[in-house]
């Protein structure tokens, strides 16, 4: 069940993110000047740390997405369910491992 609630959690969540980019960079058109101030807006430690969790839910939700897939049109996909939950949780915390650190020092000034 909370893979379920999670998928929809990251659905909406990333939905309102596409929203808002999209709005923001329409800013481009109408007055580069505005668009540029809003993008300065975002370089900071807690748009940084929305950034992780905005990438977190996109990971989650795409690894989560192919289980669904597969546990709706595999003839096996119902018996293997739990397995493939631990291999998407598992698929997650490698590539947030991968991705958080060199994120981070780029957030909290340690990268370039």
């Amino acid at each position: 069940m909370w893979s379920w609630v999670a998928h929809r959690v990251t659905g909406v969540a990333i939905f309102f993110f596409l929203l808002v980019h999209v709005l923001d960079t329409s800013l481009v058109r109408v007055s580069p000047e505005a668009y540029n101030e809003v993008i300065a807006t975002y370089k900071n430690p807690v748009m940084g740390l929305g950034e992780a969790g905005l990438v977190a839910a996109i990971v989650f939700h795409a690894f989560n997405g192919i289980r669904i897939v597969l546990v709706d049109f595999w003839s096996k996909g119902t018996k293997y369910q739990r397995v493939m939950l631990w291999v998407v949780l598992g698929l997650f915390v490698v590539t947030m491992a991968g991705f958080l650190p060199r994120h981070l020092m780029h957030v909290f000034g340690g990268g370039e």
